[in-house]
């Protein structure tokens, strides 16, 4: 039973086979043929047994370092295959070459421990190819600056963070800006690994730039402020910090290039070439020679430049000084903080505008000066504060303040010449031809131009003779005279251009409706002095201070503002502008039209910071105690009726931007939505400000405000009422909003996580913040899930007991309408 039955080859088969077969060890592993000669060409068992062991002993001995270690062992494995196989059918066919027990089991322990390397082996290798396409994924055009920030804060392998630290180079600088304070609270609050990856840029860009330097220390010391004082005072974020203001960091006069932010030209290099390469850069040689060359004595050049750029000997005798490069705008935050913290003493509204309007005075005496507002958008030097034009703002205990800054545009402001100071008794013509710098007029001819006039008390006595100043021959004919020659190009491109028909109806339509409603204004409020000033639109505003301005003439003269806060700690509000940002992006992106207004936020320190204004908007406090109407009613009073053409779109604005923050509010949790923290614009959006109480932080733990969002019977009102198209086209927004929303749900989040790290803040007490984050997004839920869930949040908010509650509570202490 146990002997094969085996019918006999044909001679001719036999004949081959040693053709078939090459000379040598193993020869025989390549011949598989059926018949008699598989018989007389069987393999010894224990010839491939010992085989096996001594390829088993290289392996072990390589330790399976190299792909070329797992074709061996794949080779052994084969060969042991097709030897066993062999050996079975010789088993079958003949009774001699039988094996016993013990050989048998042997070779079963070297066979599992041959495939225990091999799998240790292929493990290795799906590690290498994971790594490969990770770093492909690192060097694709798909990766962005949020996946790169998720990577350096989720990723536990040093070489990925030094990876990504390398990669930060390559983006653009205001991507990289915005998530500046996810990085600087990782550098803080985070392990060493982390932080040796994020320095390079951060030393890299605080070469680059005072103003980047300036935020990057101002931020270090709010973040770390949340530390023990004993810990905070040898952290990493309070050295750096030093380090920055202590100017070590300025630009090198010989220095070799960093490469260009942009897309990678060595993309092929390996991560490790790179940190190699970053690691060793000038960049990080420079610190220590700067400060080698400021420690000693020996290069008296280098205190010579010091002693002329220096104000003050004292202060670089200190072993913290403020050097002069960075001096002038630190100076300037401090005074217009300083004059908050002394506002805040004074009890009334009306004692501290008188103040504000003598401290704004004061002020001017040192401008200009190469100081800027870090919160514009473009680089300039402050020329002029308009000190009577600045408003204290309501707030009950604290004393915030509205400033606008006369500023001159520039290319640089670190190297373009600072203007020379006007005094407020110099008046230039505005028709002369010096106020036009294209024109050639040089330097000094400019200069000279400028003609002294008697000092008036009356400001408008004293511009009033501007006309008739002076009188110089050429401005009637020269070309560059701006006034002049706007009017012959309007004279003449009249009549060059082809007549425009308007149809008579539309004209008596749109005269109907200009006469129909005349825009609100409000009246001067001892208790609101803010109110005329924020209520005035902004052109006229700019008008308005530029006609009164020595500097008005110029023509990069343009008119900032900014909000100062002391006393409140604002890493709370940049945090919520972060998020309301990221969701404007989102939004854009998925072509939903909602519509939000972040604004921006500079935190100073960890009760100070600036705030950019929302010009042409007043909150519906000031709307309803000033007009004294419903808010429906005062949208028609400012747009028209219903049919117009202004009213239709104000509505459509107040319905986009209402859906917009009620999804913000609710994503966050934002709290303390009184009509104070609400505004209203000149083109019917609302505005939400103020995000001090957001995810796990509420005023005063009252507990008032329960509903998803504030939705009042007014706002419902604005839309047509609960059964009209537009509540629909709300409510529809809302949904597309947030479906939009959590398809990106990990860039909201990962701003929040991030800034929970080593943070005291009260929007991040408890353990469950980021969790209720997440769920708040409905990640589980299906369309029509999500449909019937703002149906939902949109009816209870807008039947709400406790938003009524709690603007009633505002009412009777604070007096909030």
């Amino acid at each position: 039973m146990g002997d094969a039955v085996v019918e006999p080859a044909p001679e001719e088969s036999v004949d081959h086979l040693p053709s078939l077969c090459p000379q040598g060890n193993g020869g025989a592993l390549g011949i598989i043929t059926e018949g008699v000669g598989e018989l007389t060409l069987v393999i010894d068992p224990e010839v491939a047994k010992k085989a096996c062991e001594e390829v088993l002993e290289k392996v072990k001995l390589l330790h399976g370092t190299s792909t070329e270690s797992l074709d061996k062992v794949d080779g052994c494995e084969t060969a042991e295959s097709v030897a066993l196989e062999n050996g079975d059918v010789a088993n079958r066919s003949n009774s001699k070459n039988t094996e016993t027990p013990t050989k048998i089991q042997e070779e079963d322990e070297s066979v599992m421990d041959i495939n225990t390397v091999k799998t240790a082996l292929k493990r290795q290798k799906n590690n290498s190819a994971k790594q490969s396409w990770l770093l492909r994924l690192f060097e694709s055009k798909l990766f962005e600056i949020s996946m790169a920030i998720s990577y350096l804060y989720n990723s536990k392998e040093p070489g990925v963070q030094a990876y990504i630290g390398n990669r930060l180079f390559y983006f653009k600088n205001e991507e990289v800006d915005f998530y500046l304070p996810q990085l600087l609270n990782m550098y803080i609050h985070m392990d060493e690994d982390v932080g040796d990856a994020i320095k390079p840029y951060i030393v890299h860009r605080c070469r680059q730039s005072i103003n980047f330097s300036l935020q990057c220390a101002w931020l270090l010391g709010a973040y770390s402020s949340d530390m023990h004082i004993s810990t905070q005072r040898h952290s990493r974020g309070t050295k750096l910090r030093k380090l920055i203001l202590s100017d070590e960091l300025k630009p090198a006069q010989k220095r070799r290039e960093l490469p260009v932010l942009g897309p990678a030209p060595d993309a092929g290099l390996s991560p490790s070439k790179r940190t190699h390469q970053r690691s060793k850069s000038d960049a990080t040689v420079t610190i220590s020679l700067s400060s080698n060359l400021k420690r000693t004595s020996s290069n008296p050049k280098v205190e010579n430049d010091e002693e002329e750029l220096s104000s003050s000997s004292e202060s670089l005798s200190k072993s913290f000084s403020s050097p002069v490069r960075l001096a002038p705008e630190r100076e300037f935050i401090k005074s217009l903080m300083a004059i908050g913290k002394r506002l805040a003493t004074l009890p009334t509204k009306e004692q501290k505008t008188q103040r504000l309007i003598s401290e704004l005075s004061l002020l001017n005496h040192k401008l200009p000066a190469r100081v800027w507002l870090p919160t514009a958008g473009f680089d300039h030097h402050v020329v002029r504060v308009p000190h009577t034009q600045a408003v204290v703002l309501n707030s009950k205990d604290k004393a915030p303040y509205l400033v606008y800054v006369e500023v001159l545009e520039c290319e640089n402001f670190e190297s373009s010449v600072v203007p020379a100071r006007i005094p407020e008794s110099q008046i230039r013509s505005t028709r002369s031809v010096e106020n036009l710098p294209e024109c050639g007029i040089t330097h000094e001819q400019r200069a000279s131009s400028f003609t002294t006039v008697p000092n008036y008390d009356n400001d408008d006595e004293a511009w009033s003779v501007d006309d008739i100043e002076v009188e110089l021959p050429e401005i009637h004919t020269n070309s560059c005279d701006n006034i002049s020659q706007f009017s012959v190009d309007s004279i003449t491109s009249q009549e060059g251009r082809e007549p425009i028909f308007i149809a008579a109806g539309d004209i008596r339509r749109r005269l109907s409706e200009q006469l129909a409603h005349t825009p609100t204004t409000f009246r001067r409020d001892p208790e609101d002095p803010s109110a005329v000033a924020l209520k005035e639109p902004w052109q006229e505003k700019v008008r308005r201070i530029r006609e009164g301005s020595p500097y008005g003439h110029f023509p990069n003269w343009r008119l900032l503002s900014v909000i100062v806060k002391c006393g409140d700690d604002l890493r709370q509000e940049l945090l919520a502008f972060q998020v309301l940002k990221q969701l404007q992006v989102i939004w854009e992106q998925e072509r939903v039209p909602l519509w939000i207004r972040p604004y921006k936020i500079l935190v100073i320190s960890a009760d100070s910071g600036m705030i950019e204004p929302v010009v042409n908007a007043v909150s519906i406090h000031q709307v309803k105690k000033q007009s004294q109407l419903s808010l429906l009613d005062y949208f028609l009073q400012e747009h028209g009726n219903y049919t117009t053409e202004a009213f239709l779109s104000a509505q459509r604005n107040f319905v986009q931007s209402c859906a917009g923050y009620c999804l913000v509010c609710y994503l966050l949790q934002v709290k303390d939505r009184h009509n104070g923290n609400i505004l209203l614009d000149a083109e019917g959006h609302i505005i939400h400000i103020d995000f001090g109480f957001i995810l796990s932080s509420s005023p005063r733990n009252l507990g008032f405000e329960t509903s998803a969002f504030k939705l009042t019977s007014e706002f419902v009102d604005v839309m047509g009422g609960p059964q009209g198209d537009m509540f629909n086209y709300y409510k529809m927004l809302m949904l597309q909003g947030l479906i939009a929303a959590r398809k990106h749900m990990d860039k909201v989040v990962q701003i929040v996580e991030i800034m929970q790290q080593g943070s005291q803040l009260p929007c991040f007490h408890g353990s469950s913040t980021i969790r209720n984050l997440k769920e708040r997004f409905h990640m589980n839920m299906t369309e029509e899930q999500l449909q019937l869930l703002v149906e939902q949040m949109v009816d209870g908010s807008m039947r709400s007991i406790t938003t009524k509650l709690y603007d009633g509570f505002q009412y009777l202490t604070n007096g909030i309408m």
